[in-house]
């Protein structure tokens, strides 16, 4: 008998760079047995430079659109995971089963723009987004094990 996926949901302020890029690796490293989506307290749309350092590894989120959490508070899920400070204080209620775990990341777009104002190049920019991705990667690869502690 087939063991039931997990179902994580990846929570950020706008579900444009930082829960996008943690569904997709978490799609794509551990699809097998986690079915991952992500949402937003609010929805900026999903941020080009995201989809551009992930495409970088060989993980495609093109396809993935922002959310709105509202469209995921009916569904039962194992975890939500809070990948922002601002979600984490503004994360809605969910059953006592759901399990609410924060782990912070730095706000790539946030980072580029002060790079941007410097007059740092684009490259120096995306390094801020690649940095972040592979931060995300580690937390993925850990996957379910380190939510459950």
């Amino acid at each position: 008998m087939m063991k039931e996926k997990l179902k994580i949901l990846f929570l950020c302020t706008g579900n444009s760079c930082r829960s996008q890029m943690a569904e997709g690796w978490t799609r794509h490293l551990k699809g097998d047995i986690i079915d991952a989506c992500s949402a937003g307290v609010e929805t900026h749309g999903l941020n080009p430079n995201a989809v551009k350092v992930m495409a970088e590894v060989g993980v495609d989120i093109s396809g993935q659109r922002s959310k709105l959490i509202n469209e995921f508070l009916d569904m039962k899920l194992d975890a939500v995971i809070t990948v922002c400070g601002h979600a984490h204080e503004t994360c809605p209620y969910f059953p006592p089963r759901c399990k609410v775990i924060h782990v912070g990341f730095d706000d790539p777009p946030k980072l580029a723009a002060e790079l941007e104002k410097k007059g740092e190049p684009e490259e120096k920019q995306l390094d801020c987004y690649r940095r972040v991705r592979d931060e995300i990667r580690a937390f993925v690869e850990k996957l379910p094990e380190n939510i459950n502690n």
